[in-house]
């Protein structure tokens, strides 16, 4: 397989979850492009089955294995640990995706079931999955956490509050984490800003030029954007960053807004 990414991941192996398509996908096939043996991750048996062909399609000779699994689950969880383990060798690479939004508006009117459903799935399944990624392999042989976070987690949105207070708990995971597992284990976050994914649409759809005018470079952000952020942060070329959580914004918080 020949390599394209500026970073060489041949010889190691990488978990993605949520990545049957968006950031998650993207993060997957730049890992895959560099020579990484990657497994993919979400909840639907179809879609992931479909994602995991075409991650092999598109880099010839990749190796893929796409589960199916509910990272909120412990036992999905275990078994998709497990798994990548038995069939790649090792589990060098975490990412932690996977993450939902079903409250919008105000946090007093927020159904208290789906504000504690986005904690255990965008906090507590991301520390499960390093918990089992550390004891099945980083602890002895090292490896990297990258966790998915948003710029909503760094500044108040008025509407989003349940999401963004679960992601600056990621954050602060994020350091906790760092502290605790070096130096043979780094740990990093990334905060994007509108991403165009299907995730994020309702921020843009029918109305992306008005959403971008108020980024200072003037764009949405892309998957691919944020894919080749974290193919940086878990090479060797950031073998002294771990802790911080980048944002990757387009200069949206330097204006003060999030628009």
């Amino acid at each position: 397989m020949t390599v394209t990414s500026d970073q060489d991941f041949s010889g190691r192996t990488a978990l993605v979850t949520g990545a049957s398509r968006g950031i998650g996908y993207a993060i997957a096939a730049e890992l895959v492009r560099a020579g990484a043996a990657v497994t993919i991750m979400s909840r639907k048996a179809d879609d992931i089955t479909a994602a995991g062909e075409q991650l092999a399609k598109e880099a010839d000779g990749a190796r893929v294995l796409a589960i199916a699994g509910n990272a909120g689950r412990d036992a999905d969880r275990q078994e998709i640990v497990r798994r990548t383990i038995d069939t790649f060798g090792s589990l060098d690479i975490l990412i932690n995706n996977t993450g939902i939004n079903p409250v919008y508006g105000s946090l007093i009117d927020a159904d208290l079931a789906a504000v504690l459903k986005i904690f255990d799935t965008n906090v507590v399944a991301a520390l499960g999955f390093v918990q089992l990624a550390v004891k099945g392999w980083m602890a002895e042989h090292g490896g990297n956490v990258i966790n998915v976070s948003s710029v909503g987690g760094l500044r108040s949105t008025g509407v989003l509050g349940a999401y963004g207070a679960s992601k600056a708990a990621m954050n602060h995971l994020t350091m906790e984490l760092a502290w605790q597992l070096g130096p043979k284990i780094r740990v990093n976050g990334i905060a994007p800003a509108t991403v165009k994914t299907k995730f994020a649409e309702a921020l843009y759809v029918d109305r992306e030029d008005e959403a971008a005018a108020v980024y200072p470079m003037k764009r949405l952000g892309t998957p691919e954007d944020v894919a080749k952020l974290v193919a940086f942060l878990v090479s060797d070329n950031a073998s002294w960053i771990t802790g911080k959580t980048v944002r990757i914004d387009g200069g949206l918080l330097a204006t003060g807004t999030l628009g």
